[in-house]
């Protein structure tokens, strides 16, 4: 999920995985076959993946909330208990609860190492990604009452310190997020310290199903999802017009910054991926072929390719910083019960960029990005940033690659930026990638949603593994910085954002259809309409024209259902006048304008 309500605190961490527990205590009260997958608290509230021998309805929500609340009154402590994990498979098993059996039996096997599914850590624990390490000789788990469950916790004391909750949704979850798997039954909820941030939450909750982004991408004839190709959204004619209206509007604040645009293929040999590393660690979700007996991979990422170009000539310490674009079409395995609209895809448009840098213009080179982002964000009405810092931690250095005087270099550089900038960055220990430090940026929406888009990384894998190089002052070689960065990140998800942040209703200079013409008679005034739409074209206006038969308050629903930013009633008025009546979005009023001043309306 790439929304985030904001970051949890330990404490509401806890009373919420305490409040999936309690939840599946009152399932087990009323459904006794239950069979209970991973229930995890996630950065909206919690779920649980059960398996059920019937199909619940929303109504039953309700009944599993009144068992809830019954609990919750008999003040049942949460017991931890560490047994053996031999003892908790034949416990387990006892309790007829093939999915933490199959758990246990992963740790036995795998060890504890990447295994945060096993405990339910976060929303996409349930995909197994594991690294071989010593089994634990002892396995933590949590009983509340008659339930028991494998848990690492922590967890409240008991059911009376938790305050409100909430059950939200009910959803279909393959275990694991495998298709191959059962469909088991995921039940949302959300739980709170006070009554007021639950009604607060709920309150965004509805404004959230209105604004859905995949229920208005269809009503608005933007894209649709189908079968034939899962995780790929089918763009249509609207649609198309955003995003390139999008991608007409990055490359114009990039090409004013010096960068320079490069296009790699789709598609390039194994060998690649394994000197960028690629394969080593992600070719479990990249798409492989072959042909003429050699291993291929379609390009999750555009990197490797933008390595090669940069190859190909010699460069000089004249030509740093150098900024190179990419928009460049990825494809990534994810798996059927992870995809999420255009949020969660297979295929993507990544509006990717590598910047080559001496270590002296790192510094400028992070703060020229930032305003980047900045200044491209404010014009889509995100106003609200934070900022985070994902650095090395102290235990196990060697993970990472990069010398020590390399990464503080680079830490600094990020942490003066933001200094400079006057912005606060909050600092997380540990959890950069092995290849360094990062900068994400989470912006908020109309409604108070963070969403994370935009990142800025450095990178001491691809420079050694492609020996990156650059002539210095000296003659000689040196390593550049390769600072990674996204803008939008994905365009198609950020595309996505922008339906939910607006409801629909697209600002004039990027909405798909700026403005309708409405003839009152098809008869007398579809000419001069004609006409009309004519001027606006030659002035890159999106005109529609309603020539329906239908009434002037039928064609005027029908645009302000499209959410269309504005409305030109034609009649005989119009056509002998020099103005026109033009009818705002989301306002009743009809006022007169002048053509000129309506297109200085349109632009952005």
């Amino acid at each position: 999920m790439v929304i985030i309500i904001k970051y949890m605190s330990k404490q509401i961490e806890t009373i919420r995985h305490s409040t999936a527990h309690l939840m599946a205590a009152a399932i087990q009260k009323l459904y006794p076959k239950a069979k209970f997958g991973i229930g995890p608290s996630i950065d909206e509230g919690f779920y649980y993946d059960i398996e059920l021998d019937e199909q619940l309805s929303p109504q039953d929500l309700k009944k599993i909330e009144k068992e809830m609340i019954n609990l919750q009154k008999q003040d049942l402590k949460f017991e931890k208990e560490e047994i053996k994990i031999d003892d908790a498979i034949k416990l387990f098993k006892k309790l007829k609860q093939n999915y933490k059996v199959q758990l246990l039996k992963d740790i036995e096997k795998h060890g504890t190492t990447g295994t945060s599914e096993i405990y339910g850590d976060d929303e996409t624990a349930q995909i197994p990604k594991f690294s071989n390490s010593k089994p634990p000789e002892t396995i933590t788990v949590y009983r509340t009452g008659e339930f028991t469950d494998l848990c690492r916790g922590p967890h409240v004391d008991s059911t009376k310190d938790i305050k409100v909750f909430k059950l939200t949704k009910l959803a279909g979850a393959y275990w694991r997020g495998d298709e191959k798997n059962k469909m088991l039954t995921r039940i949302y909820g959300t739980a709170f310290e006070d009554k007021k941030s639950l009604t607060d939450y709920l309150h965004m909750l509805e404004e959230a199903e209105k604004r859905d982004h995949k229920k208005l991408g269809k009503e608005l004839g933007l894209y649709t999802f189908h079968d034939e190709a899962p995780g790929a959204p089918f763009f249509h004619n609207n649609g198309v017009q955003i995003l390139n209206t999008l991608i007409d509007f990055w490359r114009e604040k990039q090409k004013a910054r010096g960068y320079q645009e490069v296009q790699t293929p789709v598609i390039l040999k194994r060998k690649l991926w394994e000197q960028s590393g690629h394969w080593k660690l992600y070719k479990d979700d990249m798409y492989t072929t072959e042909i003429d007996d050699e291993d291929y991979a379609i390009k999750p990422m555009n990197c490797p390719g933008g390595m090669l170009i940069y190859n190909e000539n010699k460069h000089s310490y004249r030509e740093l910083p150098l900024r190179v674009a990419e928009l460049g079409y990825v494809h990534r395995h994810e798996l059927s019960g992870v995809l999420n609209g255009l949020f969660r895809v297979r295929a993507f448009t990544q509006d990717d960029a590598h910047i080559f840098c001496a270590p002296e213009q790192l510094e400028d080179e992070i703060i020229d990005v930032i305003k980047l982002i900045q200044e491209i964000f404010s014009v889509f009405g995100f106003k609200d940033y934070r900022y985070t810092l994902s650095v090395r931690g102290d235990k196990k250095k060697e993970k990472y690659l990069g010398a020590d005087k390399e990464w503080e270099w680079a830490q600094d550089a990020i942490l003066n930026a933001a200094k400079k900038l006057k912005i606060k960055c909050d600092v997380q220990e540990g959890e950069a990638k092995f290849y360094g430090p990062s900068l994400d940026v989470m912006i908020k929406d109309a409604i108070g949603r963070e969403w994370q888009t935009s990142t800025i990384q450095l990178d001491f894998n691809l420079p050694s593994r492609f020996n990156i190089a650059y002539t210095g002052e000296d003659g000689k070689d040196h390593t550049p910085y390769i600072l990674h960065r996204v803008i939008y990140g994905s365009l198609e998800r950020f595309l996505g954002i922008l339906v939910e942040h607006y409801a629909g209703a697209f600002p004039a200079w990027l909405s798909p259809i700026q403005v309708a013409l409405l003839p009152v008679s098809t008869e007398k005034h579809l000419k001069y309409c004609e006409k009309l739409a004519d001027e606006f074209r030659e002035k890159g206006v999106r005109i529609w024209i309603d020539d329906s038969d239908e009434t002037v308050s039928k064609k005027i629903r029908t645009s302000e259902k499209q959410k269309i930013p504005y409305i030109l009633v034609v009649g005989d008025k119009e056509m002998n006048g020099d103005k026109l009546a033009v009818r705002e979005q989301g306002s009743g009023n009809t006022k007169e304008m002048k053509i000129e001043e309506l297109i200085g309306k349109l632009q952005c």
